[in-house]
């Protein structure tokens, strides 16, 4: 029986490092010798696509090494299960994760690489007086007990950005980058991210995001109109704010068309009750550059009303052949005024046009701000709870934008949970199944403020209370109850199986101390959450329970993984268990191989173990591990 220990790569997030290495090996086996890259031998496989110029093109800042590192480094930490606070555990399939948002990407990148389709993010404007995530490339999961005050911080505390720093522009880039690379790796191939910014760090993020998604991918630079009129204490007041889309894939990339408006739909109309129903007039002609023209595209339309012959005009052709031009006249669909004797036109019906129109890159159809925060006060009463929150109507626009009905979507600076608000507004409206996944960090609301006259000491904590209240008034809206209005709450906290670190002075006391290595306090459904996010299963998989031979094991996935977490496994329980693991194991008949999963020191020996292992090899189960 194989034992999981900390240090193997199925108890850690993602290796990124290693992934890259597998996936360089496969494409280019000639460049390794003996395991280790060789980069001459890569360079001259690449050819002239290797840039050896010292000078180049990019965004570069001190610390971007670093940046690069801290996003390739696995995390060792967990996420915990928190059903008390979550609505609808048993049946949501939403995530609100409270947490240090770089760690809990880490911690995702197994179950949900390649899976999430949209991201929306609205990180801290660098203002000078907004958080700034402090990201530590030895221990993050430290530092963020540190940050969030749940170990002795040593002076470790969030931090504002004044320009005077020196660095102003540094500090936002070093935390924006780790966490970008991460979100790259999530997005699915036909996904899109979504990001807001002002003037201040417009320019950097779109070089950021052109080195980490490549600039190919670049979508659009939407102008977002937020106000009415522009502030007086500016020189030139801007009433816009910007939101930067990029694709994972432009190939495959899902973008929709925005549903006609009531006006655009009033101008088709069907005045001689055409049998294909309302048209619109549209042009006969392509214009063509120079004047040039096809002689097969210039040829006289005749007017059947009064035999007048019209020509396309000197800088174009006729958009269609002849034979076709003489079947829209059979079948009139060309227009000639409402007289009869105008130019031709091509009438075009609305049952052929596409379903809606492009989206423009100019937004001034969306709510402005000043909803943002009506919306906060009609959940939480008339005082200002949460500064500056996004509207739903924006929110809701881009997720018609860039999803389907199906769609997983992401929030990493959940803030106030907008995104969550509208994935479930917009779901109540189509429905749809989108999922969300929200993560704020808990850090603390500003003393005095009115969230902290509510009781809120967190903004986590008022992320998870608008979602419930928001989901709360959705379902009672629809009148009927909702799977999707609920969601479940984890929480990043250190990992359940405690690393070995021994103390050379005391080795006996050491091993003494580490016979248990589950964390004290931890209970069978934290390990379990644990188990299928370095396992690579969703966190919102089916789970199963049942009592075999007196011991609880859990079926999770269909049977992806089989877990017994019990104590007492003498040989004499292990017969019985085992047969009770396989006789629904072969009920459950997963289309995947089975995992089982067992504690360790919940053997009474090792000759059970062994007997386990071989009892479950024999009938057809081969991956049997102990942690």
């Amino acid at each position: 029986m194989k034992k999981l220990e900390l240090n193997d790569l199925e108890t850690k997030s993602a290796d990124i490092v290693s992934d890259n290495i597998t996936a360089l090996q496969a494409v280019f086996p000639d460049a390794f010798r003996e395991g280790k890259l060789d980069f001459d031998v890569l360079r001259q496989l690449l050819g002239s696509a290797v840039d050896d110029q010292d000078e180049k093109y990019g965004l570069n800042w001190y610390g971007k090494r670093k940046a690069r590192q801290i996003a390739l480094t696995p995390s060792v930490g967990t996420l915990l299960p928190c059903p008390e606070e979550s609505v609808d555990w048993e049946i949501s399939r939403n995530l609100m994760i409270e947490g240090d948002n770089l760690e809990v990407l880490k911690l995702l990148q197994k179950s949900y690489s390649g899976k999430v389709n949209f991201i929306y993010i609205d990180p801290p404007y660098n203002t000078g007086r907004d958080f700034i995530y402090r990201d530590d490339f030895v221990d993050n999961i430290k530092n963020y007990l540190s940050i969030t005050g749940q170990i002795d911080s040593g002076g470790s505390k969030t931090t504002t950005n004044p320009e005077s720093s020196g660095r102003f522009h540094t500090a936002w880039l070093n935390m924006m980058y780790p966490r970008l690379k991460l979100a790259h790796r999530l997005l699915s191939h036909d996904g899109t991210i979504a990001i807001s910014v002002d003037d201040g760090e417009l320019d950097n993020i779109r070089m950021m995001m052109s080195e980490i998604f490549g600039e190919e991918n670049f979508l659009a630079q939407i102008i977002w109109r937020k106000r009415s009129t522009p502030p007086n204490d500016k020189i030139i007041g801007a009433n816009h704010d910007y939101i930067v889309l990029f694709s994972k894939s432009l190939d495959s990339v899902r973008i929709n068309l925005r549903e006609r408006s009531e006006e655009q739909v009033a101008r088709y109309r069907n005045p001689d009750q055409h049998p294909k129903g309302p048209w619109a007039p549209g042009d006969l002609m392509a214009n063509v550059k120079g004047g040039r023209y096809v002689a097969s595209l210039h040829f006289p339309i005749i007017n059947p009303n009064n035999g007048e012959q019209h020509f396309p005009g000197a800088n174009g052709n006729w958009r269609f052949s002849n034979e076709t031009i003489d079947k829209l006249l059979v079948n009139d669909e060309i227009y000639f005024g409402e007289d009869g004797l105008g130019k031709p036109k091509l009438k075009r019906f609305l049952s052929d046009v596409k379903d809606g129109v492009t989206y423009p890159t100019i937004w001034d159809f969306v709510p402005l701000n000043t909803s943002g925060s009506n919306e906060m006060k009609e959940i939480f009463g008339e005082a200002t709870i949460f500064e500056s929150p996004k509207p739903v109507g924006l929110i809701e626009e881009l997720l018609r934008l860039c999803t389907d009905g199906r769609s997983i979507c992401m929030d990493f600076f959940a803030g106030s949970a907008t995104l969550a608000h509208a994935t479930m507004s917009l779901n109540a409206k189509d429905q749809g199944s989108r999922r969300f996944i929200c993560v704020q960090l808990p850090e603390a609301v500003p003393s005095g403020s009115e969230a902290e006259k509510r009781g809120f000491s967190t903004i986590a904590e008022l992320s998870k209370e608008r979602i419930r209240r928001a989901g709360g008034m959705i379902r009672s809206a629809v009148l009927a109850p909702t799977d999707f209005t609920g969601f479940r709450v984890f929480k990043l906290a250190q990992s359940n199986i405690r690393a070995w670190e021994p103390v050379p002075s005391d080795l006996e006391g050491t091993l003494l101390a580490n016979a248990e290595h589950i964390v004290p306090g931890r209970t069978e459904r934290d390990i379990l959450y644990e188990l299928l996010l370095k396992l690579g299963l969703d966190l919102c998989v089916p789970m199963e329970t049942r009592q075999i031979a007196g011991k609880t094991v859990h079926a999770i996935g269909g049977g992806a993984l089989i877990a017994c977490l019990a104590d007492g496994l003498t040989k004499d329980v292990v017969e019985s268990l085992s047969a009770g693991i396989v006789a629904w194991w072969k009920e459950l008949a997963p289309a995947v191989e089975t995992r089982v999963v067992f504690k360790d020191s919940g053997f009474a020996d090792d000759v059970a173990k062994t007997n386990m292992a071989a009892i479950l090899n024999q009938n057809g189960i081969l991956d049997v591990r102990s942690l």
